[in-house]
């Protein structure tokens, strides 16, 4: 049987703010895509470069979310999957392996192999990674204009110290995750 193998990654599980993104890629082996590598090590240029050659070189590819809304009724891990499920099932061609990085299995309607690190050791979750993390950037601008003050454009809602102040100076914001910690305590600080 031919394997057509997908690489899932997801981007923004540990953010305070906005939404989990998750790509899906699968990658042409007549089109391969030179400097593909783990989102985080590459630079934001690099990877909007990479982005536009991966939607343009792949076999395949598609992009999935879980809302703030579906974050806080579900919890943060089965939002994940719910966004890798969706982008999964948002590709032209259906999978038979997906490899996922990291070690939690997703429910995709395929074969799973998880890969703790995969975004840096395999291709088709490095294109992922880059699709996921892209998307998710993309969202974290439009909601600093929608929600000035916050500093999303920047820290991308995780959780650093200019968040945390604009977050007890502010408020939260409709795009902050309640069922997160710091934002219930900084709700309950106000």
């Amino acid at each position: 049987m031919f394997e057509i193998i997908c690489g899932v990654d997801e981007a923004g599980r540990g953010p305070w703010a906005g939404p989990v993104c998750a790509g899906a890629v699968i990658l042409d082996p007549q089109r391969p895509i030179p400097g593909l590598a783990d989102s985080k090590k590459l630079s934001e240029a690099r990877r909007d470069t990479l982005a536009i050659e991966i939607k343009a070189h792949a076999a395949a590819w598609a992009i999935g979310w879980a809302s703030v809304e579906e974050i806080d009724r579900l919890n943060i891990r089965q939002a994940n999957f719910l966004a890798m499920s969706r982008a999964v099932s948002g590709l032209a061609k259906r999978p038979t392996l997906a490899l996922v990085d990291g070690k939690d299995p997703p429910p995709l309607g395929c074969r799973v192999t998880c890969i703790i690190g995969g975004d840096a050791l395999e291709p088709a979750i490095s294109a992922a990674s880059i699709l996921a993390k892209t998307a998710r950037d993309a969202v974290m601008l439009e909601l600093e204009l929608a929600h000035p003050g916050y500093g999303f454009g920047k820290h991308k809602g995780y959780g650093v110290p200019v968040h945390m102040e604009a977050l007890q100076r502010l408020g939260p914001c409709p795009a902050h995750r309640m069922s997160f910690r710091p934002v219930r305590e900084a709700v309950k600080a106000a």
